[in-house]
């Protein structure tokens, strides 16, 4: 992929999220070349091993990350989509952290400010996707569900 297509993927990703946050009263995200740059380091080292799992906490500096994989090119807002969809499983009336719906809170996370994005094709054409957000969501302590994963206000 070259740097163009990068951006204008990586660019599709934020308008994306940012209409969902909207939707969820966060405010939008900008995109940091730094975190797009070691999303995109990750998203390669991925591809090369096509296994799809999460980067080592440490490794990635307060930040939340979202993983996607497709056996086919995946557009911004197909990804984006596919994570935002586990608002369905989400109880608003019981907020909290569950494995079905990382994805989607770690997207609207209220207090969430910068997002980075990376993209990467492996050998068979399956394709990595990694976002990365700063400072990162999904906190569990007491509170931190109800003050920044808000209902929709469609």
């Amino acid at each position: 992929m070259g740097k163009s297509a990068s951006r204008i993927f990586n660019e599709e990703v934020q308008k994306c999220h940012n209409e969902y946050r909207k939707k969820h009263q966060a405010p939008p995200l900008k995109l940091s070349n730094k975190l797009c740059r070691e999303a995109a380091r990750y998203s390669e080292s991925l591809a090369s091993t096509r296994i799809l799992k999460h980067s080592v906490e440490s490794s990635r500096g307060n930040c939340g990350e979202n993983l996607a994989w497709a056996s086919y090119d995946q557009t911004g807002k197909d990804v984006t989509d596919r994570w935002y969809n586990e608002v369905n499983q989400y109880n608003f009336n019981q907020p909290g952290f569950t494995s079905g719906t990382g994805h989607f809170t770690a997207m609207v996370w209220k207090s969430s400010k910068k997002l980075g994005v990376g993209k990467a094709v492996a050998s068979d054409g399956s394709t990595f996707v990694v976002a990365r957000y700063f400072p990162a969501g999904n906190i569990t302590n007491q509170g931190h569900f109800q003050a920044n994963v808000l209902p929709s206000k469609s």
